[in-house]
């Protein structure tokens, strides 16, 4: 396969984020002179200073001494008129734009576009694209960190082979963090707090019906991370995540899921809700399992 060939895709488009500001106004403020009266002509210059007393003001009582410039009537400019403000200038962000593009290479990876154990270039995929290769190789270096991809030097990015081991080692491991950590919460937490998450797992269901591989696989990865989260535990979440989003990489040749396999997986969401809600720890278990097995083509 050519490197980098693929469906057209739409061109992302950066958000951009106002960054300007104004120049400091220059100038100061007025003294106690009048309107074109110098501080010499003011009643009172060099006279004697007032006795200090507990009820004569601190700069009343200075003594002024000829010759040096007395600063309780020193000459003040008026201020200076404020220079214009210069208009704010856009700029692209490109923490944004990366994200976008590892946000569309995810998709491309999960819906087979991108061909596990082709090479990819990043100019290839810039301008498939439309950006920069900068944020593409940013966007492909964190894939490799997750194992989605490999690094092939002086090439570009292979897209990693998944085996059908792969997925059940890694379903194993899952299944050994996730089961455990919903027991505990199916003990400790109020109903309330499961029926909060009644509309993720719609939201699931909403994208099978609709046969929309990507949209399931979003809503089946914000599912879990929502359970997990109400552990407390930041590092079991990310390492969950991690785990969720290399299960995402098809096996070479294995045929995509049909609407009815994803409608039973998403289905499993709403079940394993109404398990915690009743506390029915065995059904909780079970479900997981079955959920989380590699045999489920929804995945």
């Amino acid at each position: 396969m050519e490197q980098g060939r693929a469906e057209p895709a739409p061109r992302l488009r950066a958000q951009v984020s106002a960054q300007g500001g104004s120049q400091p106004v220059r100038g100061g403020h007025t003294g106690h002179e009048g309107p074109g009266q110098h501080p010499a002509e003011r009643p009172g210059h060099g006279t004697a200073p007032l006795p200090a007393g507990p009820d004569t003001p601190p700069d009343a009582a200075y003594e002024h001494r000829p010759g040096v410039p007395d600063p309780a009537t020193a000459y003040v400019p008026a201020p200076a008129a404020p220079a214009p403000v210069s208009a704010p200038r856009k700029q692209p962000q490109r923490h944004s734009v990366r994200g976008q593009v590892l946000a569309a290479l995810r998709e491309a990876l999960t819906a087979g576009e991108l061909v596990p154990g082709e090479v990819y270039s990043a100019p290839a995929l810039a301008v498939r694209y439309g950006v920069s290769a900068t944020p593409v190789r940013e966007a492909m270096q964190l894939l490799a960190c997750e194992g989605t991809v490999e690094v092939a030097p002086n090439r570009g990015f292979r897209v990693a082979e998944r085996t059908h081991r792969d997925l059940a080692e890694l379903a194993e491991v899952r299944a050994m963090l996730e089961i455990p950590a919903l027991l505990r919460l199916a003990r400790t937490l109020p109903a309330e707090r499961w029926e909060e998450l009644r509309p993720l797992a719609a939201a699931g269901v909403a994208a099978a019906a609709h046969g929309d591989r990507t949209g399931y696989a979003d809503a089946d990865h914000a599912f879990h991370h929502a359970l997990l989260a109400l552990t407390g535990n930041r590092q079991l979440v990310q390492v969950a995540d991690d785990l969720h989003r290399r299960t995402r990489t098809p096996v070479p040749g294995s045929p995509p899921p049909r609407t009815a396999d994803l409608l039973a997986a998403a289905s499993e969401h709403t079940a394993l809700l109404d398990a915690l809600m009743a506390r029915e720890y065995a059904i909780v278990e079970r479900i997981a399992r079955e959920h989380l097995s590699p045999g489920r083509r929804g995945r």
